[in-house]
């Protein structure tokens, strides 16, 4: 049986990877005072249709949604932040802190066409700096995800920034788009003359060509912003450029969610692959007010963990710890001198496999080599009649017998000479 489509099987060779994004993410952002949080995957429909509103892709097409048991509305979390805004408001966050900084890993569904890089269940890593309208909030995320994929080896790289003004900009700004677009509805793609209707903003993300030579000659978003809009993004660049972070302004960018306002940004792999967006994020004031708690400005962004482990596995260095000891017997049944063995090991806390195949000793010593392992313990019938253990240290094929109640002290004197 396979699994489902859009769905894959993390394997053990592959999950050292993921480990390796959470314990480089947690290091640098406990560093940065971000603390780790952890929602649920279900969450009431209600949170997403009034946070990322009702004419997006997500909600329209996307969602995982159902009815349970109880006839309440469920869907499976198709992104984070309207979460994170939930657990905000529902756990009273803001009389704990006036700024709160949090992250959060782990899964999304959204029902889209698999591709290279793109499941329907899928995961993120995202931050959320809670409770400051100032610029300094923006660049702070947006350095932290730089320095977080450089120091998970991603070499090549774009930043984009834009600002997409408040509501009431963009609400002009949109008019004025549809009206230079209504001339042009029937040369758009299809999608483009879908989203002409009810979300026409969209249409700036497009990736069809002709449609961008369209939008080359139509009205600038930065044209309706005014003097708030204006400033808070010259602040963001002028900090960007003191900070020495190469950036460019691309005016089509518009993230595709309803609740960003202000800052949008998107961190880009230098490819051709159409799916190249690595990060987006972006400031969202009014989100946390629209579901009922107070006004709290807010920035933050994700990162799409499959894609970033298909552009890093090759670089990342990973150090896996081998086993140290291996335990080979000629009859595991008779356990009693293998937990104290066990015990033992545990207490110095060194790493061990027990063999369990039931194979002759001889290719037990065959595995204990293969998997690198330094030592090998070998407990045959002699070893359990004269209660003697004989260590054979693999690198060198030196063999010693210890007895039973002198291997507390062997053991001690292994983990002191990995030590050395």
């Amino acid at each position: 049986m396979q699994p489902l489509r859009g769905t894959k099987d993390i394997l053990p060779n592959e999950v050292k990877y993921w480990q390796k994004i959470y314990e480089i993410a947690s290091q640098i952002l406990n560093q940065n005072s971000y603390t780790e949080i952890r929602t649920p995957i279900l969450e009431h429909t209600e949170l997403f249709l009034r946070s990322i509103g009702d004419f997006t892709d997500i909600v329209n097409k996307e969602m995982y949604s159902f009815s349970d048991r109880g006839n309440r509305k469920i869907t499976l979390r198709p992104e984070g932040t309207a979460c994170i805004a939930r657990a905000f408001i529902s756990n009273k966050l803001y009389l704990k802190s006036k700024i709160n900084r949090l992250w959060y890993l782990g899964p999304m569904f959204r029902y889209e066409r698999p591709q290279r890089g793109r499941q329907r269940q899928f995961h993120q890593l995202g931050i959320e700096c809670i409770g400051s309208s100032m610029p300094i909030a923006d660049i702070e995320v947006i350095r932290i995800a730089i320095k977080i994929l450089k120091k998970l080896t991603l070499q090549k790289w774009k930043l984009e920034i834009n600002s997409i003004g408040n509501i009431e900009e963009r609400v002009k700004y949109t008019n004025s788009l549809k009206l230079y677009l209504d001339k042009y509805e029937n040369d758009l793609d299809e999608d483009s003359k879908k989203r002409f209707k009810d979300n026409p903003l969209r249409i700036l993300d497009s990736k069809n060509t002709k449609t961008q030579e369209i939008l080359n000659s139509a009205p600038k978003l930065m044209e309706y912003l005014e003097v708030e809009s204006l400033k808070h993004f010259e602040e963001v660049c002028n900090s960007l450029n003191k900070l020495k972070i190469k950036y460019q302004i691309n005016d089509k960018l518009i993230r595709g969610l309803d609740y960003y306002n202000y800052t949008a940004f998107e961190i880009k792999t230098q490819s051709n692959n159409e799916q190249n967006t690595i990060c987006g994020g972006g400031r969202y004031d009014e989100l946390i007010r629209q579901l009922g708690g107070p006004y709290t400005p807010s920035v933050g962004w994700a990162i799409g963990l499959e894609r970033l482990i298909m552009i890093t596995t090759d670089k990342l260095k990973i150090h896996e710890g081998k086993k140290i000891i291996y335990i080979a017997s000629s009859n595991v049944n008779n356990s009693d001198i293998i937990w104290e063995i066990i015990n033992t090991i545990d207490k110095y806390k060194l790493s061990f496999e027990l063999d369990i195949s039931n194979h002759s000793l001889n290719k037990q010593l065959k595995t204990a080599n293969q998997i690198g392992s330094k030592i090998c313990f070998i407990i045959g019938n002699n070893e359990i009649v004269n209660k003697y253990i004989t260590i054979k240290w693999l690198e060198t094929s030196t063999q010693q017998q210890i007895p039973i109640c002198k291997i507390n002290n062997y053991i001690k004197y292994i983990k002191l000479s990995l030590k050395t």
